[in-house]
C-alpha cells in the first residue's frame, strides 16, 4: 500500500440543516445583472447561486448560537446578555470597557467623533472604506503607512500588512505627533488581498508610539485569521493557541472597532473597546445618541447572547484550521488555471488581480467591477470589486483615487459552503479567463455621493 503523505482536509462539523439554492440560466442572469445596473451590490440575494459578496454577516451559527438567540433578555436596560457579551470582550481580548454598537460602523463612527478634531492625521495600514469616510467626516485625513510589499499581487512576504514604521515616522515628523490621535491597525488587511500583521510588527510599533504618546486602535474584525498566520509562519508562536495570540496582538494597543459579523460568526453586531475610562464615558455618551442605551448599542438581546457565544468559537484552533484552509484549496484551485491572484492567499477570500485577468480593459472602464459581473453571468456566482469603484474620488479634485490594485473579491463565509462550492467557483474563474479578450469595459452611470461601490449602477460600453 502506497504511504499516505498528506491528510485531507475537512470541516470540523457537520451539517445539521440546508438552505435550497436557486440556479438560473443564463437568460435570467442577463437580466438580472442589467437591472441591477452591473453592480454585484444590487442583484437579488435570490438570484444569487455561491454568495461571496462579503463575509460579513454571512456565517452560519452554530447549535450554541441559535441556543443562545433564545436566552434573550430583552430589557431596554442592563440586559443579561450586555454582561455575557462584556465578560467575553475582558476574557479574550482584555478590554477594560465595552460600548456595543449594531456593526463595526457605528463604532467607527463613535470613535472618530470621540478621538478626531479637524486637521488631525490617521495614518493606517491601507484604507478601508467605511474607515476612511467617518475619519474624513470627523475632519480627520488617513494616510497610508502600510509596507510597500502589499501593493504587489505577486510579493510572497507572508505579513504584507505590516506598518511600515519609515513612512509612519515620516508622517510624524512632517505633522507632528499632537496631530496624530491615534494609528489605525486593521488585522488582517482587507484591500491588500487578507493580508495579516506580523506580532513583532505590532510590538516594535507599540514601542515607537510609546515614544510620541500616540495611541494605537485596532480594527480587529478579522483579529482570528490574522493570529492564525502569526501561528504558521512567525518564529516562536508554532505552539500557542490561537486565542492567547489573539490576546496579546490587543495588548499592545488601546482600543479596538469590531464588526462581529465577521471573525464572531453572527449575522449583526459589533462594538468599540477601550481602555482609557474619559475616553469610554464620552463613547458611552454618544451610543445612546446614534444606536441605544449603553448596554445594547443598537442590539437585540439575543444578539449580544450570539456574538458572546461566537466570540469564544472563533478563537477555537480547529475553526480557524478549517476556516482559512477552505480558502487556502480554492487559491490553490485556482493557480491551477493560472488565474492571477493576489499572493500570499489571504484569510477570508481570494482577491484575483483584475488587471493581469483584464489588461486589455483600463482601469477607468472600471476594469474589476467588469470583471465581477462577468463571473455572476457565466454562472451566478456573485463576487465584490475591490478597486477604483471602491477607492472613490479625491474630494478636492474630483478625481478618481487610482489604487495601485484593483481587485475581485471572492469572499467565504465562514462554514457555509463546502469543498464542491469551491471547485464550482474555480471553474467557473477559469470559463471567464477563457474568454478574456472578448470582455470590454463599464461606463457609471449613476454615482451615490458616499461610499459609491454599494450603489453605483454601469452599463456595458
Amino acid at each position: 500500500m502506497e504511504q499516505i503523505k498528506k491528510r485531507s482536509w475537512a470541516e470540523p462539523f457537520k451539517i445539521k440543516m440546508v438552505e435550497l439554492l436557486k440556479i438560473t440560466t443564463k437568460q435570467q442572469r442577463e437580466k438580472a445583472m442589467k437591472e441591477a445596473g452591473y453592480n454585484t451590490f444590487l442583484l437579488k440575494s435570490e438570484d444569487v447561486y455561491i454568495d461571496l459578496l462579503t463575509d460579513s454577516g454571512t456565517s452560519a451559527m452554530s447549535d450554541r448560537q441559535w441556543s443562545g438567540l433564545m436566552l434573550g433578555d430583552e430589557a431596554y436596560a442592563g440586559s443579561r446578555n450586555f454582561y455575557n457579551l462584556e465578560r467575553a470582550v475582558k476574557k479574550y481580548y482584555g478590554y477594560k470597557y465595552l460600548v456595543p454598537t449594531h456593526q463595526g460602523r457605528g463604532a467607527e463612527n463613535i470613535l472618530s467623533q470621540v478621538m478626531i478634531k479637524k486637521g488631525d492625521i490617521i495614518p493606517g495600514n491601507m484604507y478601508f472604506t467605511t474607515t476612511r469616510l467617518h475619519q474624513e467626516l470627523a475632519g480627520g485625513t488617513f494616510v497610508d503607512v502600510i509596507v510597500n510589499d502589499a501593493h504587489d499581487s505577486e510579493n510572497l512576504n507572508p505579513f504584507k500588512g505590516n506598518i511600515d514604521l519609515d513612512k509612519l515616522q515620516a508622517v510624524i515628523r512632517k505633522y507632528g505627533a499632537k496631530r496624530i490621535p491615534y494609528i489605525c491597525v486593521a488585522v488582517t488587511v482587507n484591500m491588500a488581498g487578507g493580508q495579516p500583521v506580523s506580532m513583532q510588527n505590532m510590538k516594535e510599533l507599540r514601542k515607537l508610539t510609546n515614544e510620541h504618546g500616540i495611541k494605537i486602535i485596532l480594527d480587529m474584525t478579522r483579529i482570528a485569521e490574522n493570529a492564525y498566520f502569526i501561528q504558521q509562519h512567525e518564529k516562536g508562536y508554532a505552539r500557542k493557541s490561537i486565542a492567547s495570540i489573539v490576546k496579546e496582538i490587543c495588548s499592545f494597543t488601546d482600543g479596538a472597532t469590531f464588526s462581529a459579523k465577521k471573525d464572531a460568526l453572527v449575522n449583526i453586531g459589533g462594538f468599540l473597546a477601550l481602555n482609557d475610562k474619559d475616553a469610554y464615558e464620552e463613547a458611552s455618551n454618544l451610543v445612546v445618541v446614534y444606536e441605544g442605551l449603553h448596554t445594547y448599542g443598537g442590539l437585540a438581546g439575543r444578539d449580544m447572547e450570539a456574538m458572546a457565544i461566537g466570540i469564544e468559537e472563533s478563537v477555537h484552533d480547529d475553526h480557524i484550521r478549517a476556516r482559512i484552509g477552505q480558502v487556502l484549496y480554492l487559491g490553490e484551485q485556482l493557480l491551477k488555471y493560472d488565474i492571477p491572484i493576489v499572493l500570499p492567499v489571504g484569510g477570508h477570500g481570494i482577491f484575483i488581480d483584475a488587471k493581469k485577468f483584464l489588461p486589455h480593459v483600463p482601469q477607468d472602464k472600471f476594469t474589476a467591477q467588469a470583471l465581477a459581473a462577468e463571473l455572476y453571468l457565466e454562472s451566478g456566482i456573485r463576487a465584490m470589486e475591490r478597486g477604483i469603484v471602491s477607492a472613490g474620488r479625491n474630494a478636492k479634485t474630483g478625481d478618481h483615487y487610482y489604487p495601485k490594485l484593483e481587485l475581485v473579491r471572492l469572499t467565504i463565509p465562514r462554514r457555509v459552503y463546502t469543498q464542491a462550492h469551491m471547485d464550482v467557483i474555480a471553474e467557473s474563474v477559469a470559463r471567464v479567463y477563457a474568454r478574456k479578450s472578448k470582455i470590454k469595459g463599464l461606463e457609471m452611470t449613476f454615482e451615490p455621493k458616499y461610499l459609491r461601490f454599494f450603489q453605483a449602477r454601469f452599463r456595458k460600453l
